[in-house]
C-alpha cells in the first residue's frame, strides 16, 4: 500500500495519524528502521519531511533519498545528533527487543524541541496469550509474542508511561495501533488460505500493538 493515499485519511492509521501531525518541512528520527518498510512508507506521505534513522544493523541504501544514517546500539551508545533538534521521533518494534529503555528515552528527550513527540510501538500483552500461526505457514509470521525469538520482554504501557514521564515527558495518549483499511479486510481473507495479507490483516483485526505518543514540554 503506497502511503500517498493516506494524505488525506490520516485517521485509518496510528502511525500516519502521528505522521500527520509533524510541522510541515519538519524531521523525523526513525529509531530500529530495520529494512526501512515502514521509513519508507512515512516518505510517501510526507516527502517534504528530513528523515533521520538508526539502527543497530540496518539497511541504509533502503532508506529514502537524503535520510541520514547512524549506526549504533541504543543499549549503550548516545545518539549523534544535537539537543533540541527533531520535531518528532518514531519507534516501533523496538522497546521489546532492549535490555533497558533509559538510554533510549532520555535521547529522545534531549533530542526533541519543545513540543516534539515520541511515538512508541510495542506488541500488547495479549501477544503473550494469541496461538501461532499453524500448518504449513508455522513459523513464517509473527503472531504469538515469543514466535521472535529476539524478543525478551513484554513491555507494558502503563510501564512505559511511568519511564516517560520521569524522563520530563507529557504522555498526549495511548491505546492500540491499527491499520483500519487492513483490519476490515480481515474478513475477506479468513476463509482464504495462509498468505502474508491474511496473517497481516489479523493482526490489525485483533489489536496485535499497543501504541504511546509522548510529548517534550
Amino acid at each position: 500500500m503506497n502511503w500517498k493515499l493516506l494524505r488525506h485519511i490520516p485517521w485509518v492509521d496510528t502511525r500516519s495519524r502521528f505522521l500527520s501531525r509533524v510541522p510541515s518541512a519538519g524531521s523525523l528520527l526513525d529509531v530500529g528502521s530495520s529494512d526501512g518498510e515502514t521509513l519508507n512508507h512515512f516518505h510517501e506521505m510526507r516527502p517534504d519531511l528530513k528523515f533521520y534513522a538508526t539502527d543497530i544493523e540496518g539497511i541504509p541504501e533502503a532508506y529514502p533519498k537524503g535520510c541520514q544514517f547512524h549506526q549504533g546500539d541504543l543499549n549503550k551508545e548516545n545518539l549523534p545528533w544535537g539537543p533540541n533538534s527533531l520535531d518528532a521521533i518514531s519507534c516501533m518494534h523496538l522497546v521489546e527487543h532492549l535490555e533497558d529503555l533509559t538510554l533510549l528515552i532520555a535521547e529522545a528527550f534531549r533530542l526533541l524541541k519543545p513540543g516534539g513527540r515520541f511515538y512508541l510501538e510495542t506488541p500488547h500483552p495479549k501477544t503473550l496469550g494469541l496461538s501461532s500461526v499453524t500448518g504449513p505457514a508455522v513459523g513464517t509470521f509473527t503472531m504469538n509474542f515469543w514466535d521472535d525469538l529476539t524478543h525478551t520482554h513484554i513491555v507494558s504501557m502503563g510501564a512505559l508511561a511511568k519511564q516517560c514521564r520521569s524522563a520530563g515527558f507529557d504522555i498526549s495518549h495511548s491505546g492500540t495501533s491499527r491499520n483500519w483499511l487492513f483490519a476490515a479486510a480481515y474478513p475477506i481473507f479468513f476463509f482464504a488460505k495462509p498468505s502474508r495479507q491474511k496473517f497481516t490483516s489479523k493482526v490489525h483485526w485483533s489489536g496485535w500493538s499497543a501504541y504511546l505518543v509522548a510529548r517534550k514540554p
